[in-house]
């Protein structure tokens, strides 16, 4: 954090306002977590795989399969919006009315999956929802990520970031216990997680206590994106130029066609590609996969997610001062090399058999050996994203952020449909959920390979930070 003289009065309060814009920063993390830790990984997405399979539609394999498509096909949607989205908001100034925008959609979204419901299941309704609301969670992150280098010099905000993203895991962390206490019932037994029916009357036989997340999400983060709107002010003008949508457009093709003559982010884009794929593959199958290879209910599910996140918690504020002392590079080939680890292991681990050992019937060792991997997952991917996001600062044009962050988007789900639907193939011609994630390996391993191209400050340029950071 910038440091001001202790007696110059004037200086002593930007010093303060400066911090309370960064707590409202970090508070964004901490409202949108769960949306990633409830609905996508955790609660939502093997409740999801109940249903699928009670509801006669299919088995483990397909909900797995029709998992992928569906967020494949949101992925493409968020493709090809971000970067326009992120120029006109590099024009017009207006990053505060769009996270506004798809905050609202964050909350509609996440709330109407409460009508996920046994015996109305609606297959298309709730993926639309659930679009929805991924769609606003995607969109309202890259226009907080833009504001990241408005908080501090170039070495701080890898720090910034970090802790940034260890806050926003506490949340989501929060979130997962209260979840698991208080409301997702046992598919069995109808109780929570310390063997209490759900509260607030809610219905066990409905599971209205699991749907609860929909709602429990939605009512999170409008509660807690207040310090963010507080704290948070745009610099620029709220009016957008005329003309400002054509100018976008155009600004976005010359950004584009320029991407070979810049071959440091030109490569860092490809990179991140394909390993933010991978990990995006991790986190939408993870409860998926469990439920099915491991026959985890959703509460222990839940569990797992808890040492995954208090794993990411911790290592996200270590990884972040790594990243501060280091640079994002070195710290994104470790966690890519940890992940590429765990992606191998996960194929060996089954009900029967670890590394290809087998086991005895009942033993808990595929489940120790699945929550050491969360844990291993937990560190090293909150610790690659807050690092690829300081990345991403170091190779963009400043006066552009939005936009490269649009890219930065736009590269993180171009190739989206990628892991879903080799994951989909794999599944449905080997007949095996677990020998269906192995495409994770190869798209890990490309991503290490194309950053032997990135430079650790980018393509040669003058690095030239706001004078005044965001008010």
């Amino acid at each position: 954090m910038r440091r001001f003289p202790a007696h110059n009065a004037g200086n002593r309060g930007r010093d303060m306002s400066l911090r309370k814009r960064i707590w409202g920063w970090f508070f964004f993390d901490w409202a949108s977590q769960p949306y990633n830790t409830l609905i996508i990984t955790f609660i939502f997405a093997p409740y999801f795989r109940e249903l699928y399979v009670a509801e006669g539609i299919g088995d483990s394999a397909d909900a797995q399969a029709y998992w992928g498509f569906a967020t494949g096909l949101i992925g493409l949607v968020i493709a090809l919006s971000a970067p326009v989205l992120g120029a006109i908001s590099d024009i017009s100034g207006n990053r505060l009315r769009w996270i506004w925008l798809f905050s609202a959609m964050y909350v509609v979204g996440s709330a109407m999956l409460w009508f996920a419901a046994p015996g109305s299941f609606d297959l298309f309704t709730m993926i639309v929802f659930f679009g929805i609301g991924m769609i606003g969670m995607e969109f309202a992150t890259i226009f907080t990520d833009s504001m990241l280098p408005d908080l501090g010099t170039k070495e701080e905000i890898g720090r910034i970031s970090g802790n940034g993203w260890a806050f926003g895991y506490l949340g989501g962390l929060l979130t997962l216990v209260l979840m698991l206490v208080l409301f997702a019932e046992n598919s069995t037994t109808g109780k929570t997680l310390i063997g209490m029916d759900p509260i607030l009357g809610l219905d066990a036989g409905q599971r209205e206590g699991t749907r609860f997340v929909g709602p429990l999400t939605a009512i999170w983060y409008a509660v807690f994106m207040i310090p963010f709107f507080l704290y948070i002010r745009d610099p620029k003008p709220a009016q957008a130029p005329k003309g400002a949508v054509m100018q976008a457009l155009k600004g976005v093709g010359q950004t584009v066609r320029s991407l070979p003559a810049r071959p440091s982010l030109f490569s860092y884009l490809a990179s991140s590609m394909f390993y933010r794929d991978a990990l995006n593959g991790m986190y939408f199958f993870g409860g998926i996969y469990a439920s099915g290879v491991l026959g985890w209910s959703v509460v222990f599910i839940g569990v797992f997610g808890i040492v995954a996140i208090i794993s990411g918690a911790i290592f996200a504020m270590i990884g972040g001062r790594m990243d501060e002392k280091f640079g994002p590079k070195p710290v994104i080939k470790v966690c890519i090399l940890i992940l590429t680890f765990v992606a191998i292991s996960i194929v060996l681990v089954s009900r029967t058999s670890v590394y290809g050992i087998p086991v005895a019937e009942g033993s808990m060792l595929p489940d120790v050996t699945f929550f050491i991997f969360g844990a291993l997952i937990g560190a090293a991917g909150g610790v690659i994203q807050s690092a690829s996001r300081t990345m991403m600062v170091r190779q963009s044009n400043p006066d552009r952020m939005t936009e490269a962050f649009g890219l930065y988007a736009l590269s993180g789900k171009a190739t989206s449909f990628l892991a879903p639907t080799l994951i989909g193939i794999v599944t449905a011609i080997s007949g095996s959920q677990q020998i269906g994630v192995s495409p994770l390996i190869f798209l890990f391993l490309a991503g290490l390979v194309l950053l032997r191209w990135v430079k650790a400050e980018g393509d040669p340029r003058e690095w030239s930070a706001p004078s005044q950071p965001l008010h």
